[in-house]
């Protein structure tokens, strides 16, 4: 941030877009140099928080440039979700566990489309896979992808592996904590580190043990051990890496994003959020297309 202070302050920016991950970059300048925000020709966001953060904008009234929704883009949701986290989750469950996959009971928190490839990657492999959502659409179809549908508290005793996906908060809390089984993995691949509660395992009572890089154990005092993994981080982000396909994809698109905003003319975008034009996720799923031929 220092840098970028620098910069802003020697140099005078006539035009020129955000492009953020999160929304850290567009709250600073909002809140650091309001009159440069509002100069903007536009922002492009790609992750869940970042959209959410400026929709909060947005329903305040103070969003005041055209922003450019790149997250819940169809090529975005499939690539960097469905098809990254379907080889991801694996990836770091091995590198940090060196766990056998088949036969194993998972519970995957939430059928969304990180849900859905990380469901599909672990059932190829041989693994016996619940899943808990309270969307009823994602609910079915779960089900009609041959997964039993349930809550963590009715299966939470039995399984080895939990597995959050949600983006939301404490998902999984010291109540669950309790009732695992000695030796249960536990770790996130939603968007959000509150997805597991580790507040309520900072206690006294309870014993932290590093035994390699992004791998604790969780000590209770008869023993038991629950293994987290990245310290409910993002597995696919500190624990395996992301193929360079899909970062290709996903920088592609934001550069669209990006050319298509600065673009376009007076009045084809107002100081609203927009989804990526269709046609450009048909453009760039073409491209790819002939270039993998």
């Amino acid at each position: 941030m220092f840098y970028l202070q620098t910069q802003l302050t020697l140099y005078n920016f006539d035009s020129y877009q955000i492009l953020d991950d999160g929304g850290d970059m567009t709250h600073w300048i909002y809140k650091k140099h309001p009159a440069l925000f509002k100069k903007l020709k536009g922002i492009v966001e790609e992750s869940v928080t970042g959209v959410y953060r400026l929709y909060q904008l947005s329903k305040k009234g103070k969003l005041c440039i055209p922003t450019m929704n790149v997250n819940d883009s169809v090529i975005k949701q499939k690539f960097d979700n469905l098809y990254c986290c379907k080889e991801s989750i694996v990836d770091g469950l091995k590198r940090t566990t060196d766990v056998m996959i088949g036969g194993k009971q998972v519970v995957v928190c939430g059928y969304g489309e990180v849900g859905k490839g990380s469901c599909a990657s672990l059932k190829a492999l041989g693994a016996i896979v619940y899943v808990t959502e309270v969307d009823p659409i994602c609910a079915l179809q779960a089900c009609m992808d041959g997964f039993r549908v349930i809550t963590l508290t009715e299966i939470i005793r039995q399984v080895d592996m939990v597995i959050t996906c949600t983006g939301n908060k404490n998902i999984v809390g010291r109540e669950h904590f309790d009732k695992m089984k000695s030796g249960c993995i536990v770790c996130n691949m939603g968007h959000s580190n509150t997805e597991i509660d580790l507040t309520s395992l900072q206690t006294t009572e309870l014993k932290w043990q590093r035994v390699r890089p992004h791998v604790d154990h969780i000590i209770w005092p008869d023993g038991k051990r629950v293994i987290l993994l990245a310290e409910g981080r993002l597995l696919n982000l500190s624990c395996s890496t992301v193929p360079s396909f899909v970062l290709s994809i996903t920088a592609t698109t934001q550069a669209l994003a990006l050319i298509e905003l600065y673009n376009a003319p007076d009045g084809r975008y107002k100081q609203d959020i927009y989804l990526l034009p269709k046609k450009m996720g048909k453009f760039l799923s073409l491209i790819y297309s002939l270039k993998n031929k």
